[in-house]
């Protein structure tokens, strides 16, 4: 091809001499050396895991060799330590070695201190190990190695740490002194030993807690409770003396009886908890000390301490010489003990760690909890931690060090409480406990009367249904196993805290169902109630209960079952569920702005990736929208499966369906999903979220459908069932069309964010957008199994070489590091499928860098698109002059009016912004003489100074010429928009990716792997 580059040398010509044949192998050589020498010497490893780890290093060192450059950022000893770690960790896993030290077993943290590798770097690498060694994994140990990995888990449990951790220091901080003051300065120092030996036996009961509470799971609410109930332990036995609060005075004990404070009810208002989860979590702590440290409890109202004075004793326990002296350490000996002995059988991290701020496992970085995803940047924890945000925005792995005030911080003594992930996962549940928990878990009498007033009566099927599909999700075995000390006593927690979840996403599904088909009958007033067709459609029903189950789930934050793992148990795809997420939102009023904005996040990671993977019924829709495509689509194998039946469900999970029988669709649930692009049978309309645009490939028939026709029904219609309202049109081509209408707004607000950043001319911009139009409508199949920001990337780069720009490909991935949404993975692993006949002699399935992905695959597709938009183009008048290749293609549109983002930037140059004030921020920054409806963020709204005072002082600070050094404060106005368009690492490294010009129309770029 004209332009193309020639492979840079760090990856080899593939014809090599004798001399540089030589010194591979010696590189060679040394690698095996290396790790055999960290198998033996430094882990202890015995010879079956070290035989096991060997094979599987053996089969991954030529991708190692060929991965310098792609993996880790330092020296290639380091990239060698990635990669070891990497390879244990695999073999403890996935080999039936290594599952206890007693069977020569080795832990994540054990594997990390012998490589010298922190957490955080560990899991910003694993990922693409992952990928580049999939087959090498399902070849040794079956396709369900990723499950069996458990990667994901294992980071959702470090962040959940993190978290508790960074809570509970906190907490402590504000309850107790560092030091006893009325001590003398020669006793300071045993003083402030007894002090951090309070805050270590606290952190330590609450793990051993932990182990005991849980066998299959754990989740960030459950785990909260149980730390606020290890504080009341502290508050009742830690020496008044130490103690930073007044209980008579502090405006935080606020609940109070005429026998004094209660402190339980005190305790659940200040942290948001619930007073019934409370006391049972501190029944549970107090039954863990009278079994593990063999101390014997007595009724608060029975004992004298000063520790009492002015609480309410009634329900409170008291241990006698608990933590007075020698007690207090023997306590710390046998918890440690204790918890060495858990850990030693199944643990793959020493979760003391988190208490000891210095430990080098920590690192620097952050990690998110959603996914083994990492953000592409690094932040310390203040500057992340008070932007109100969910569990899923970048999470801390560096609390900062354990150094508490002398005076400490006077418990209660502000009122306005820090906002933290904890603390707003502790709010969201609030919400489902006091909203949705009170609700019947049965269908209520209106929703009754929708089911009975459809051709046939429809209530027995859709409870029938309702349980299967919720007991797939809710069962034990979704969430894996566990350490667990008390098996039976863990498992019938497990059974309660199971069934309690399983009841509240009943009943927000009925909730939600019952405000829908309120809706639809309002849509449909002609015909009545009558809402068969939607209220008999299964995938329509399964959709609603997996996506009340998976809010219940993000609002407990689960360590497993997290997104997608609902998908599975229901057997629908991320196409299908993207169909209901804007109802579930538009028909829950009080959905809490936490579960709205992880219902977003949903939206964007099923239009950006999920929606194109393989198996996708996104494809089953597109094959009939776009019949040129279907050659494309069956090559690659995209079409989704039929849907599992209910009995298959209900087989695989062993549940009972208590005697019902069998239901008709149940009989037959096979026969339409074998076409699925040919069922389910309904009426045809779309309806529109925030991501669509009126006029982006939409069909002018489409909004006369829109208020004709319910478009709940058109969702879930049959792809192949012609729509008579649309002159013809299929049910496939519209859903698919408002589909490509999310893509391309969606494309929208990452080209105008990027291009900002890049400080690219409007131009330039409208190029990009109307390239990524062109593609998606001419040359959809670049889209197949790939993230939309690799093709954004790759239009980026095109668009500026055809415009003679001075812009290299690690230019724009230097910048595109800084995104909010960026992943390694995006731009070190493209998927690609090479042809029998490919020019690099390679063939079937592999992934590539990006810059390979553009040079082989990007390029011949897109290079006469690329013609187009060159400087001699107009987009409006290719708009206006050009036909699409299909006949239902509607011309193209401009750049859309996006809305304004908040936080908007208002510098180019500068990281400002300036975000609306909440509603909610209202009163207490604004005043009879300060009428402002903007809040300056990042100077001193802190202080309540004045906006003009604050504009001021951070105009001074950035005329000033001299490099800011400050953290941005975020304590007052907290907003999870400012914490994503603030979370670019201003310290990220360029990607390592080698530019050789190339005076040609279309550069293109040497590719490093």
């Amino acid at each position: 091809m004209e332009g193309a580059a020639k492979p840079s040398t760090s990856s080899g010509s593939g014809v090599t001499d004798g001399a540089s044949g030589g010194a591979g192998a010696a590189a060679g050589a040394s690698m095996e050396e290396g790790f055999t020498d960290l198998c033996k010497s430094k882990l202890g490893l015995d010879e079956s895991t070290t035989r096991q780890a060997m094979q599987l290093f053996k089969e991954t060192k030529n991708i190692l060799k060929s991965s310098m450059s792609s993996l880790g950022g330092g020296s290639p000893e380091e990239i060698e330590r990635f990669w070891y770690a990497c390879v244990l960790y695999c073999v403890s896993r996935l080999s039936k070695a290594g599952r206890s030290k007693e069977d020569g077993g080795v832990s994540l943290c054990q594997i990390l201190r012998a490589s010298k590798l922190n957490i955080v770097d560990f899991f910003k690498e694993m990922p693409q190990f992952c990928i580049k060694v999939a087959h090498i994994l399902t070849g040794l140990y079956g396709s369900d190695w990723e499950k069996k990995l458990e990667l994901k888990e294992l980071q959702a449990n470090i962040v959940h740490l993190s978290l508790l951790s960074r809570y509970y220091k906190r907490a402590y901080q504000e309850l107790f002194l560092s030091n006893d003051a009325k001590y003398s300065e020669n006793s300071s120092e045993s003083s402030n030993q007894e002090a951090s030996d309070y805050y270590r036996f606290g952190w330590l009961l609450f793990l051993v807690l932990r182990i005991q509470s849980f066998s299959r799971f754990k989740d960030l609410v459950t785990s909260t409770n149980e730390l606020v109930s290890v504080l009341a332990v502290l508050i009742i036995h830690v020496p008044v003396r130490l103690r930073s609060f007044n209980v008579k005075d502090s405006p935080y004990f606020g609940k109070k009886s005429d026998q004094g404070v209660n402190l339980i009810a005190s305790l659940c208002e200040k942290y948001h908890t619930s007073e019934d989860e409370l006391s049972k979590a501190l029944e549970k702590t107090n039954t863990l000390i009278m079994d593990i440290l063999k101390n014997k409890p007595c009724s608060a109202s029975e004992c004298q301490q000063d520790s009492l004075s002015f609480i309410d004793p009634e329900g409170l326990k008291v241990f006698k010489d608990l933590l007075q002296g020698n007690s207090l350490k023997s306590s710390l000996l046998i918890l440690e003990k204790e918890y060495d002995n858990a850990i030693n059988s199944k643990g793959e991290l020493d979760e003391r760690m988190f208490a000891n701020d210095e430990d080098s496992l920590l690192g620097s970085g952050s990690l998110s909890g959603g996914a083994v995803n990492l953000p592409g940047t690094k932040r310390k924890y203040d500057v992340m931690a008070s932007p109100a945000k969910s569990i899923t925005s970048p999470s801390p792995m560096s609390p900062p060090r354990f150094c508490l005030s002398p005076k400490g911080n006077s418990f209660g003594s502000s009122k306005m409480a820090p906002i933290t992930p904890v603390s707003t996962a502790m709010t969201t549940a609030k919400w489902l406990r006091t909203t949705i928990t009170p609700l019947p878990s049965k269908p209520s009498g209106e929703l009754l009367r929708f089911f009975s007033a459809c051709d046939k009566d429809l209530t027995e099927d859709i409870t029938h249904r309702a349980g299967i599909i919720l007991g797939a999700i809710f069962t034990s075995s979704s969430f894996g196993e566990r350490i667990c000390t008390n098996v039976r006593s863990a498992n019938r927690m497990d059974a309660i805290w199971t069934e309690q979840r399983k009841m509240e996403a009943l009943k927000l599904y009925y909730r939600v169902l019952e405000s829908m088909c309120r809706a639809e009958s309002q849509i449909l007033s002609g015909s009545g109630n009558n809402l068969t067709s939607l209220l008999s459609n299964e995938r329509f029903h399964r959709c609603m209960i997996a996506c009340s189950a998976e809010l219940v789930l993000a609002t407990h934050k689960t360590v497993t079952m997290m997104f997608p793992a609902v998908l599975e148990k229901t057997g629908i795809t991320a196409f299908d569920l993207s169909k209901v997420i804007e109802g579930f939102v538009r028909h829950e009023d009080t959905l809490p702005r936490e579960l709205k904005r992880h219902l977003n996040s949903l939206e964007e990671r099923l239009l950006e990736s999920m929606a194109w993977q393989k198996g996708s019924s996104m494809y089953n829709s597109l094959i009939v929208a776009r019949p040129a495509l279907s050659a494309e689509i069956n090559r690659l194998g995209l079409l989704a499966e039929p849907m599992p039946s209910l009995d298959a469900i209900a087989a695989h999970h062993n549940i009972s369906l208590g005697g019902l029988p069998p239901l008709p669709f149940q009989k037959q649930e096979h026969s339409p999903d074998k076409d699925e692009v040919r069922s389910p049978k309904r009426a045809c309309t779309e309806r529109r979220n925030v991501l669509v645009d009126n006029n982006s490939f939409r069909s002018p028939v489409k909004d006369i459908i829109k208020s004709k026709l319910p478009p709940l029904q058109s969702a879930f219609a049959s792809p192949t069932r012609p729509n008579p309202a649309a002159g013809g049109e299929t049910c496939a081509e519209t859903g698919i069309g408002v589909f490509f209408s999310k893509i391309t707004k969606l494309a929208a607000i990452r080209i105008r964010s990027l291009c900002e950043r890049l400080q690219l001319s409007q131009q330039v911009l409208e190029r990009v957008y109307f390239l990524i139009q062109q593609i998606l409508s001419q040359q959809t199949a670049l889209f197949f199994n790939r993230h939309i920001d690799q093709i954004i990337l790759c239009s980026i780069y095109g668009v500026a070489k055809i415009s003679q720009l001075e812009l290299s490909f690690k230019e724009i991935i230097f910048g595109y590091r800084k995104q909010p949404q960026c992943k390694p993975q995006v731009f070190r692993s493209v998927y690609v499928h090479w042809p029998p006949r490919c020019r690099n002699g390679k063939t079937g399935e592999d992934h590539v860098d990006i810059i390979t992905f553009y040079n082989e695959v990007f390029i011949p597709a897109a290079k006469p698109l690329l013609v187009e938009v060159g400087p001699g183009a107009s987009p409006n008048k290719k708009e206006e002059e050009k036909v699409g290749p299909f006949p239902e293609s509607p011309r193209l549109a401009r750049f859309p009016n996006l809305p304004d983002m908040s936080p908007k930037k208002v510098s180019a140059t500068h990281n400002v912004y300036v975000s609306p004030l909440r509603s909610s921020k209202m009163d207490i920054l604004l005043s009879p003489s300060s009428k402002s409806y903007y809040a300056c963020v990042g100077e001193s709204t802190y202080a309540f100074q004045s906006p003009s005072k604050d504009l001021k002082a951070i105009n001074n600070r950035l005329n000033s010429g001299k490099k800011v050094s400050g953290r941005l404060n975020f304590d007052i106005v907290s907003d999870l928009d400012v914490a994503s368009s603030l979370s670019s690492d201003q310290n990220a490294k360029p990607a390592a990716m080698e530019v050789v010009p190339v005076k040609t129309p279309v550069k293109c770029e040497p590719s490093d792997s």
